[in-house]
């Protein structure tokens, strides 16, 4: 029943061999709650994501839908929350287009041995670490995707979340607080070894905490690969994925998450990959801050302390992935360095503090 065609350009695979799933089963359901044609239904996966499982599900030409669940094996509690995707999907949509629409929540495990979430199919490239070929003739490829990554974030926090439905989604009052202090404590449970310019940057981050602006609704990973476009216009995002950890906060918890991403020349280490192929360069970290800010209307003057924020958790992060690989608990050399990372990113944070 899975397909063994492949379609580069929209980025489908066959499915791969262990995440395989009942398909026979899946497609009884599928038929009970949508109204789908008698074509035998085909299936495709989205194999460029690194955490949950998509697939592509046909019931002949005409009708395309998103099935979407966690990976496989333990998953940590509140990660990968299909329940919350849905609820964001199911509504978001009616006051930004750029978010799919959700058609259907299962909590029945037994279907493909996990909950999982069907959406509509939306047709165009993701920009990974290359730009798509067709792309390419494009003039200012990278600044004008640059900047339309940006002006999609700030259209998600100008939207009212009250006025989606969404005013319950998260607890705003306090959101920040509760970030700073949650990294800190996941940072105790997986350091192997003192790192003080860690434990400063909490002293610092925990002190000045901003006094947010506005309550908006959060991504919490915004970034080029989690959008969408049309080949032929690199001046729109046209979609926007991975709502799993949508919440409510102050929105410039993303634009930091943005700015930790964002690379420039003369960084000591790069913060991420970006894009190759353009003839351009990507605009500079403080035009993306411009940018935003000409979008949302907010200003921008504490936009460094979330960077700072941003670079910090990425430490973290890369010691909660450390610790597993010194534990034995995976086997990916490429974890081996992390540790020579860490420093260099959180002296890159501090210098945000003058």
């Amino acid at each position: 029943m899975a397909s063994s065609g492949v379609d580069a350009l929209l980025e489908t695979a066959p499915v791969r061999a262990d995440e395989e799933m009942d398909w026979p089963r899946l497609e009884r359901y599928l038929r009970r709650h949508l109204d789908v044609s008698d074509t035998a239904m085909e299936v495709l996966q989205f194999p460029g994501g690194s955490a949950n499982l998509t697939y592509l599900v046909r019931f002949g030409a005409d009708q395309e839908f998103v099935v979407r669940r966690p990976p496989l094996g333990p998953v940590a509690p509140g990660a990968h929350d299909m329940k919350r995707e849905h609820k964001v999907l199911s509504r978001l949509y009616r006051a930004y287009p750029k978010a799919p629409r959700c058609y259907l929540l299962c909590e029945d495990e037994d279907v493909i041995g996990a909950t999982f979430i069907v959406s509509e199919r939306r047709a165009g490239v993701v920009i990974r670490d290359l730009f798509p070929a067709e792309m390419l003739a494009h003039e200012g490829l990278a600044r004008r995707t640059s900047f339309a990554l940006v002006d999609a974030l700030g259209e998600l926090h100008n939207v009212d979340p009250e006025a989606v439905g969404l005013g319950d989604l998260g607890r705003p009052d306090g959101f920040v607080e509760r970030q700073v202090k949650g990294w800190y404590q996941r940072w105790e449970l997986a350091k192997d070894r003192e790192l003080p310019v860690v434990d400063e940057l909490h002293r610092r981050l925990a002190a000045g905490i901003p006094r947010p602006q506005r309550v908006s609704i959060v991504h919490n990973d915004p970034k080029l690969d989690n959008c969408q476009f049309q080949v032929g216009d690199p001046d729109q995002v046209t979609s926007v994925f991975d709502w799993d950890m949508a919440t409510l906060g102050d929105p410039l918890i993303d634009l930091g998450t943005l700015l930790g991403y964002w690379p420039e020349p003369g960084d000591p280490e790069p913060r991420a990959v970006q894009a190759a192929g353009a003839t351009d360069p990507f605009p500079s970290r403080s035009e993306v801050v411009e940018r935003y800010c000409a979008v949302t209307g907010l200003s921008g003057e504490d936009a460094w302390w979330f960077e700072a924020f941003a670079l910090w958790k990425t430490v973290v992060v890369l010691q909660q992935i450390y610790i597993r690989y010194k534990r034995g608990q995976t086997q990916d050399e490429r974890f081996a360095a992390m540790p020579e990372r860490m420093p260099i990113l959180a002296d890159q944070a501090m210098a945000l503090f003058g």
